[in-house]
Protein backbone atom coordinates (compact mmCIF):
# COMPACT_ATOMS: atom_id res chain seq x y z
CA UNK A 1 0.00 0.00 0.00
CA UNK A 2 2.69 2.52 0.57
CA UNK A 3 6.64 2.28 1.88
CA UNK A 4 6.97 1.56 5.56
CA UNK A 5 7.57 5.22 6.72
CA UNK A 6 7.36 8.01 8.63
CA UNK A 7 3.46 8.12 10.01
CA UNK A 8 2.47 4.73 8.67
CA UNK A 9 5.84 3.02 10.36
CA UNK A 10 4.93 4.91 13.47
CA UNK A 11 1.16 3.49 13.59
CA UNK A 12 2.19 -0.16 12.50
CA UNK A 13 4.87 0.35 15.29
CA UNK A 14 2.22 1.29 18.11
CA UNK A 15 -0.35 -1.50 16.76
CA UNK A 16 2.45 -3.97 16.83
CA UNK A 17 4.28 -3.55 19.82
CA UNK A 18 2.98 -0.94 21.93
CA UNK A 19 -0.66 -3.25 22.07
CA UNK A 20 -2.72 -0.48 20.44
CA UNK A 21 -5.01 -2.97 19.34
CA UNK A 22 -7.66 0.05 18.76
CA UNK A 23 -5.47 0.91 15.36
CA UNK A 24 -6.56 -2.27 14.08
CA UNK A 25 -9.60 0.39 12.70
CA UNK A 26 -8.10 2.97 11.01
CA UNK A 27 -5.23 0.85 9.48
CA UNK A 28 -7.40 -2.38 8.07
CA UNK A 29 -10.17 0.08 7.21
CA UNK A 30 -7.23 1.93 5.13
CA UNK A 31 -6.25 -1.81 3.93
CA UNK A 32 -9.70 -2.65 2.81
CA UNK A 33 -10.37 1.06 0.86
CA UNK A 34 -7.15 -0.21 -1.04
CA UNK A 35 -8.50 -3.89 -2.03
CA UNK A 36 -12.22 -1.94 -2.56
CA UNK A 37 -9.90 -0.21 -5.42
CA UNK A 38 -8.98 -2.94 -7.51
CA UNK A 39 -10.50 -6.16 -6.06
CA UNK A 40 -9.49 -9.84 -7.36
CA UNK A 41 -11.71 -13.05 -6.49
CA UNK A 42 -10.89 -14.08 -3.07
CA UNK A 43 -13.06 -16.95 -2.08
CA UNK A 44 -11.92 -16.28 1.54
CA UNK A 45 -9.30 -14.13 3.71
CA UNK A 46 -6.93 -16.05 6.01
CA UNK A 47 -4.52 -13.89 7.85
CA UNK A 48 -0.78 -14.61 8.90
CA UNK A 49 -0.47 -16.08 11.94
CA UNK A 50 1.24 -15.55 15.15
CA UNK A 51 2.62 -18.57 17.13
CA UNK A 52 0.59 -19.20 20.52
CA UNK A 53 3.22 -17.41 22.51
CA UNK A 54 3.27 -14.43 20.47
CA UNK A 55 0.15 -14.24 20.24
CA UNK A 56 -0.10 -14.53 24.20
CA UNK A 57 1.85 -11.99 24.29
CA UNK A 58 0.49 -9.47 22.37
CA UNK A 59 -2.80 -10.33 23.25
CA UNK A 60 -3.82 -10.18 19.74
CA UNK A 61 -2.82 -11.18 16.30
CA UNK A 62 -2.38 -7.68 14.90
CA UNK A 63 -3.29 -9.14 10.88
CA UNK A 64 -6.15 -11.13 11.85
CA UNK A 65 -7.40 -7.85 13.15
CA UNK A 66 -6.81 -6.29 9.62
CA UNK A 67 -8.28 -9.35 7.73
CA UNK A 68 -11.82 -9.09 10.03
CA UNK A 69 -11.76 -5.38 8.51
CA UNK A 70 -11.09 -6.18 5.29
CA UNK A 71 -13.16 -9.06 5.35
CA UNK A 72 -16.36 -7.12 6.56
CA UNK A 73 -15.61 -4.09 3.94
CA UNK A 74 -15.59 -6.43 1.40
CA UNK A 75 -18.30 -9.22 2.11
CA UNK A 76 -15.54 -11.51 2.46
CA UNK A 77 -15.15 -14.69 4.77
CA UNK A 78 -12.26 -14.43 7.16
CA UNK A 79 -10.61 -17.38 7.75
CA UNK A 80 -8.91 -16.72 11.21
CA UNK A 81 -7.49 -20.79 12.18
CA UNK A 82 -7.03 -22.16 8.28
CA UNK A 83 -3.50 -21.70 8.76
CA UNK A 84 -1.57 -22.34 12.21
CA UNK A 85 2.39 -21.35 13.21
CA UNK A 86 3.69 -24.53 13.82
CA UNK A 87 6.92 -23.55 15.39
CA UNK A 88 7.97 -20.05 17.12
CA UNK A 89 10.19 -18.35 14.80
CA UNK A 90 12.76 -15.03 15.03
CA UNK A 91 11.65 -11.71 14.90
CA UNK A 92 11.98 -11.08 11.08
CA UNK A 93 12.70 -7.38 11.28
CA UNK A 94 16.42 -8.43 12.75
CA UNK A 95 17.11 -10.81 9.53
CA UNK A 96 18.89 -10.44 6.44
CA UNK A 97 17.01 -11.37 3.71
CA UNK A 98 18.22 -14.98 3.48
CA UNK A 99 17.59 -15.52 7.10
CA UNK A 100 13.98 -14.55 6.65
CA UNK A 101 13.42 -17.56 4.23
CA UNK A 102 15.12 -19.73 6.84
CA UNK A 103 13.24 -18.54 9.43
CA UNK A 104 9.77 -19.62 8.18
CA UNK A 105 10.49 -22.09 5.81
CA UNK A 106 8.02 -24.99 7.27
CA UNK A 107 6.97 -22.70 9.79
CA UNK A 108 3.35 -22.74 8.76
CA UNK A 109 0.59 -25.82 8.09
CA UNK A 110 -2.57 -25.62 6.88
CA UNK A 111 -4.77 -28.81 7.60
CA UNK A 112 -8.96 -26.72 6.12
CA UNK A 113 -10.37 -28.80 3.73
CA UNK A 114 -12.52 -26.12 3.19
CA UNK A 115 -9.46 -24.07 1.41
CA UNK A 116 -9.03 -26.83 -1.42
CA UNK A 117 -9.65 -25.08 -5.04
CA UNK A 118 -10.27 -21.70 -3.44
CA UNK A 119 -8.39 -18.54 -4.18
CA UNK A 120 -7.40 -16.67 -0.64
CA UNK A 121 -6.25 -13.47 0.01
CA UNK A 122 -3.60 -13.41 2.48
CA UNK A 123 -3.15 -10.61 5.25
CA UNK A 124 -0.45 -9.23 6.60
CA UNK A 125 0.92 -5.89 8.59
CA UNK A 126 4.08 -5.58 6.13
CA UNK A 127 5.96 -7.12 3.60
CA UNK A 128 9.63 -7.06 3.60
CA UNK A 129 11.57 -9.54 1.68
CA UNK A 130 8.00 -11.70 1.16
CA UNK A 131 9.62 -14.81 2.91
CA UNK A 132 6.58 -15.14 5.32
CA UNK A 133 3.80 -14.50 2.80
CA UNK A 134 5.58 -17.30 0.50
CA UNK A 135 5.96 -19.53 3.57
CA UNK A 136 2.43 -19.40 4.33
CA UNK A 137 1.61 -19.29 0.23
CA UNK A 138 3.18 -22.89 0.27
CA UNK A 139 1.19 -24.25 3.01
CA UNK A 140 -1.86 -22.84 1.76
CA UNK A 141 -1.08 -24.42 -1.97
CA UNK A 142 0.11 -27.68 -0.07
CA UNK A 143 -3.50 -27.65 1.55
CA UNK A 144 -5.31 -27.21 -1.79
CA UNK A 145 -5.76 -23.86 -2.43
CA UNK A 146 -5.79 -22.81 -5.76
CA UNK A 147 -4.23 -18.99 -5.51
CA UNK A 148 -2.87 -17.21 -2.97
CA UNK A 149 -2.86 -13.52 -3.23
CA UNK A 150 -1.03 -11.54 -0.36
CA UNK A 151 -2.54 -7.94 0.48
CA UNK A 152 -0.33 -5.70 2.91
CA UNK A 153 -0.46 -2.47 4.69
CA UNK A 154 3.06 -1.58 4.12
CA UNK A 155 6.11 -2.29 2.00
CA UNK A 156 9.02 -2.38 3.66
Amino acid sequence: MTLFEGRVRHAIHNFKYLRLAAMAEPLGDALAAFWLRAPARADCIVPVPLHPARRRDRGYNQSELLAGRVGRAAGIPVRPNALCRIRATAVQMELSAAERQVNVAGAFRCDDPLLRGAVVLLVDDVCTTGATLDACASALKTAGALEVHGLTLARA
